[in-house]
């Protein structure tokens, strides 16, 4: 009996995670994506800056030569270049926002996969210890069946995690949905309904990833994701163009979480929408 309850654990031990390896190297393509993505947008704003140096220039020497002969065209000519230099000062006021917007969903991107993983881990110790305590005459055919189960279920999260780590979010949002009604009272449902809203977001249905994050929050509020869920609930709002929703929902964030990893990323994207009159 001994030894089939020493079996059972490494199997369920191992099905209840997802390749940790795999998902540091997620973490770090993200983290390579961040680089190569900052330096591009770094060159196009130092291209920018060049170019309106240079007109800046030309505007100089325009002023300096304009002595009455032929004022009218060289007046025209100086119009010109100032609307092209308020243009690219106007380009270069997007670039930037587009940066901090980058820097903004990628580092979400990384803390969330970061404390998901950190859960599962976390979830699998909890997993081991509740098999390694079987109670007497539990290893016979009902252990069996409540090892595979646990196996199954398991699997089908990874699955999903899986699905939505590589950008199949259409796959992952009908792994999660089927998780959640194969097994509701899982310890893993909140992780798969935050998935489940996660993936909603990915495909541009805000109304339905608001919809999932709140039931989140109303379920799980003390769950480790709780700050994940309210900065993807905020994001959705910002895209519903739900302003003043988005801003509460941020500023909650900042005060029921001071401390969690996503509460910087929520004090930019405050700070911007605060910003917009």
């Amino acid at each position: 009996m001994a030894l089939a309850i020493g079996l059972t654990v490494p199997a369920v031990s191992h099905a209840a995670l997802f390749d940790d390896g795999e998902a540091r190297k997620r973490i770090l393509e993200l983290e390579n994506k961040q680089t190569s993505e900052h330096d591009a947008q770094q060159k196009a704003i130092s291209d920018l800056t060049r170019t309106q140096q240079s007109l800046d220039k030309r505007v100089q020497s325009l002023e300096s030569l304009i002595n009455g002969k032929g004022l009218l065209d060289m007046q025209n000519q100086l119009e010109q270049i100032r609307q092209d230099v308020a243009q690219l000062k106007g380009d270069l006021e997007v670039v930037n926002h587009q940066l901090e917007d980058m820097r903004t969903k990628q580092n979400a991107q990384y803390t969330d996969l970061d404390t998901r993983v950190k859960g599962l881990e976390s979830l699998a110790q909890q997993v081991s210890g509740q098999l390694g305590v079987t109670a007497p005459g539990a290893a016979g055919g009902d252990s069996g069946k409540a090892s595979d189960a646990s196996q199954q279920e398991a699997r089908a999260f990874s699955e999903a995690e899986s699905l939505n780590q590589a950008g199949k979010y259409k796959e992952a949002f009908t792994a999660y949905d089927n998780f959640l009604k194969t097994y509701p009272g899982s310890k893993l449902a909140p992780d798969a309904l935050y998935g489940l809203g996660y993936a909603q977001f990915a495909l541009k249905s805000y109304k339905s990833s608001v919809a999932t994050q709140q039931k989140f929050l109303d379920s799980y509020a003390s769950h480790p994701l709780a700050p994940n869920a309210m900065l993807s609930l905020a994001n959705s709002q910002i895209q519903l163009g739900q302003i003043p929703a988005a801003k509460k929902t941020l500023k909650d964030l900042i005060a029921a979480h001071p401390s969690a990893e996503v509460t910087p990323s929520a004090q930019k994207r405050l700070k911007v929408l605060e910003s917009i009159k």
